[in-house]
């Protein structure tokens, strides 16, 4: 089955689930519009079906509003197929206006994500942040069995974050750990961006944790942007010979610079074992070439 099906047939469950008056998938159809990806609507198709109010009563736009105090139109939005930590993600308005992304725990694995990153946010809404912003937690709890944790929109611009800014920021996420360095976990480009008051916006905070290595953040940052490059056996080597000079800024010195980053890609493969994902394949043919090499070297 390929992507296209795979997030068609995720829809249609999720609809089901999150509005359970909404009967058959055929009830709704995907609209060929521009925040719809084109692999699931070209726009050269020609949609049969008429739109379709998909009921609110009973459903979780009626819990939203409940919850936010107010009406909500909810917007649904379906992540790529088979991720490990996919889940769906609610965008809540009301008169027009963006409220809440609404992030929802449909799996024993989504929820724990859900409820990881509520606890983190809750952490750094206590804590003075000079350079980076978080979103608020709106609301967080359960419904029908599903973890539900609204978030406040940040006002996203879609540009990339300067290098002495992401230095920055990672070297205060570093700092809120205390005296064990934390990790937001998935510092990548797509969950960043400055702002106009000279901040960084980060989201997605589920992977957050305290005591880690100091720069893993940074280490993930490049092994991410490498990944676009690049296959993953040549990016993980790609990620031990520039730890050095990525973590260099940071104070790491050169040896312990490479021990962060294979730590780190341990660490990573750790997580997709705990996940049941390979989205890299198997440590073997990417892990495993690295860490036999640098076993070598001591």
């Amino acid at each position: 089955m390929n992507d296209a099906a795979v997030r068609l047939e995720y829809l249609a469950d999720t609809v089901r689930l999150l509005y359970p008056g909404a009967g058959s998938p055929r009830a709704y159809t995907v609209l060929p519009h521009a925040a719809v990806p084109r692999r699931l609507a070209p726009r050269r198709w020609w949609h049969p079906w008429p739109r379709v109010v998909v009921p609110v009563e009973g459903s979780i736009a009626a819990h939203l509003g409940e919850v936010l105090g107010r009406p909500v139109e909810t917007v649904l939005h379906v992540r790529p197929a088979l991720r490990a930590n996919r889940k769906p993600v609610l965008e809540a308005r009301s008169g027009g206006r963006r409220l809440a992304f609404v992030k929802i725990g449909d799996s024993e694995r989504a929820r724990a994500l859900v409820t990881a990153e509520a606890a983190a946010l809750r952490r750094l809404a206590g804590l003075p942040l000079d350079t980076v912003t978080v979103p608020r937690v709106l609301h967080h709890g359960s419904w029908r069995g599903l973890a539900v944790l609204a978030l406040s929109p940040l006002p996203v611009r879609r540009r990339q974050v300067p290098r002495r800014l992401l230095l920055d920021a990672i070297k205060e996420i570093a700092g809120t750990g205390g005296p064990s360095p934390a990790w937001h976990g998935d510092l990548a480009p797509w969950n960043m961006c400055p702002s106009r008051d000279g901040r960084v916006l980060v989201w997605d905070w589920e992977r957050y944790e305290v005591g880690v290595p100091y720069g893993f953040d940074a280490v993930h940052h490049f092994f991410q942007r490498a990944l676009r490059r690049m296959d993953p056996p040549l990016a993980a080597q790609a990620c031990l010979a520039r730890a050095a000079r990525e973590l260099a800024p940071l104070g790491v010195s050169g040896a312990a610079a490479r021990q962060t980053a294979l730590r780190y890609l341990i660490a990573l493969a750790d997580r997709h074992a705990a996940d049941g994902h390979s989205p890299l394949g198997p440590p073997e043919s990417w892990l495993s070439p690295v860490a036999d090499h640098e076993e070598l070297l001591t």
